[in-house]
């Protein structure tokens, strides 16, 4: 899956430039700093910088979305959440080989039950992913131990057509996303 993982971040990267950079600039005017930087989990529990488009204000806390408070939440970054291009910066980290498209999503460190439930269930093993059984099923990180479930089946059932279902499903905007709190 590696080698689909670098030609489709990469052909992403090349021909979604123009909506990036469309993005970004409209994410300077939203907040000033388009650009979400944010340590999370990675593949071995090694730690990674996940790239996101930015869609809470620059002083919301580094806290799993739903344990942020949805007034967080910009004008831009919900647009930016609803059709999940919020993502597309991570193309990066997929490309240089931090994360996959398909892929358990990447927690934070201060989210030890999640760490926990997937360390049981050996989930460490893969990279994490921009989208996969998870995602395109509303199964977000407010239930630590189903999201650990979810992803240890799609690991064990992971195969190229279940590759291409879960990145077709996404993109046909399958799944909500991660909650955020009323």
């Amino acid at each position: 899956m590696r080698l689909l993982d670098f030609i489709f971040s990469l052909a992403g990267l090349v021909f979604g430039f123009p909506v990036l950079l469309i993005i970004y600039l409209i994410g300077l005017f939203d907040t000033g700093s388009p650009i979400f930087r944010q340590e999370r989990v990675g593949r071995n529990q090694k730690p990674f910088t996940l790239v996101k488009f930015r869609t809470m204000s620059v002083d919301t806390a580094s806290v799993a979305s739903h344990l942020a408070s949805s007034a967080s939440i910009t004008k831009l970054g919900g647009f930016l959440r609803k059709t999940k291009l919020d993502e597309l910066p991570q193309l990066w980290n997929v490309l240089t080989g931090d994360m996959s498209l398909v892929g358990p999503r990447p927690g934070l460190f201060n989210q030890t039950e999640l760490t926990a439930e997937r360390e049981s269930r050996g989930v460490f093993a893969a990279r994490p992913g921009i989208t996969g059984l998870a995602q395109v099923n509303d199964i977000d990180m407010s239930t630590p131990r189903l999201l650990a479930e979810t992803d240890a089946q799609m690991l064990a059932e992971l195969s190229v057509n279940n590759y291409f279902r879960y990145i077709l499903q996404t993109l046909t905007g399958k799944g909500s996303g991660d909650r955020v709190r009323k």
